[in-house]
């Protein structure tokens, strides 16, 4: 059956995965509200480059204000919006989806908890993404992981291995490697652990991922960000669930092995050239999604009576960089080794 899709939130993310989807003969539109992208794709399509290949294709794409002006519904809608646009951007697709359409968050945190009761909790799908790109310049996004790279976990929110779900991970193939989970919110949480121990700090010091491996103090706070997240997503029920097509065996030993394995297999898989969405939007001078990553970790950690001071420390940090009092710089570091020190015991 041909499946009418719409990614929604064309950023560096919902263009790569629009433009392998396009590419492979899906009828895909992208809809994103950045004017300027919009009619360069619409005049150019898309060019995303990647470490081992270039691509150039032309998409089909609608500004937010023109997805009233057509008769599309929709089968599946990818949402690849910023966490804090989730909420908002499903309820204006939520009419355009139809009644036994899907909806797949491929973002960061746990939108699913925020998501799935707008669309209706039978019409959304989780997913885990493994996919840096940026993007700076309308049309043109720099993908930073290759096709061979790219990895996806989907799977439905009540843990069973459905049709449509399969259906899904064979549409994603297009884009990268797939993977069927039964524990999607313990893969989620996963991520999100990963997440927190990368996106903050490195946005905070203004560097590449791979630094994050390479500094010594550097490594030890993500670490320490990292069991700060895992003993909040164990006190609350979560299982961790091996990722980024790694196998159980690989991700097994002590907490502080889990933590290493899961900050060094992403950074590698990333590659020396990627800079992380959160340090993105800070060069932008953009809101970041670090309120929904390590501000959720705190959120979370608060109701369930887990302390969380490190996370809320680069939450707070974080803030400063978007009010303009402090800059991302890796003379920064001097902070976060204090932080550390105060809180280690």
């Amino acid at each position: 059956m041909k499946k009418n899709m719409a990614v929604l939130g064309t950023g560096a993310i919902g263009s790569s995965v629009g433009a392998d989807l396009a590419k492979a003969g899906y009828d895909v539109v992208l809809i994103d509200q950045w004017p300027a992208h919009v009619e360069a794709m619409k005049k150019n399509g898309l060019r995303i480059t990647m470490p081992d290949e270039e691509l150039q294709t032309p998409v089909r794409a609608l500004h937010l204000c023109e997805v009233c002006t057509t008769d599309d519904r929709f089968d599946l809608v990818l949402l690849t919006a910023k966490s804090y646009d989730s909420c908002w951007m499903t309820e204006f697709i939520k009419p355009y989806l139809k009644p036994d359409g899907m909806l797949v968050s491929l973002q960061n945190s746990l939108n699913d908890e925020w998501v799935a009761p707008i669309i209706g909790f039978n019409r959304e799908i989780g997913a885990v993404v493994e996919l840096s790109a940026e993007i700076f310049e309308p049309g043109l996004v720099k993908r930073n992981t290759s096709h061979a790279g790219t990895w996806f976990a989907v799977g439905e929110l009540h843990g069973r291995v459905t049709p449509r779900v399969e259906e899904l991970a064979n549409i994603l193939k297009a884009v990268g490697k797939t993977e069927i989970t039964t524990n999607i919110w313990g893969a989620k949480w996963t991520k999100l652990i990963a997440n927190c121990m990368l996106q903050a700090p490195i946005g905070i010091l203004g560097l590449y991922e791979w630094e994050a491996t390479q500094i010594p103090q550097v490594f030890e706070f993500c670490v320490g960000l990292g069991r700060e997240a895992m003993e909040v997503g164990t006190t609350l029920g979560y299982k961790i669930e091996a990722i980024y097509g790694l196998g159980p065996e690989e991700f097994m030993g002590s907490t502080d092995e889990m933590l290493e394995k899961n900050l060094v297999t992403l950074v590698t898989h990333i590659g020396k050239e990627a800079r992380n969405s959160v340090l993105q939007d800070h060069l932008k001078g953009r809101y970041s999604e670090v309120d929904t990553l390590n501000g959720l970790i705190v959120q979370k950690g608060k109701t369930v009576g887990v302390a969380t001071p490190l996370n809320e420390a680069v939450t707070s940090l974080t803030k400063q960089i978007q009010q303009g009092t402090l800059r991302p710089d890796r003379s920064n570091l001097t902070i976060l080794d204090k932080l550390l020190a105060e809180h280690t015991p």
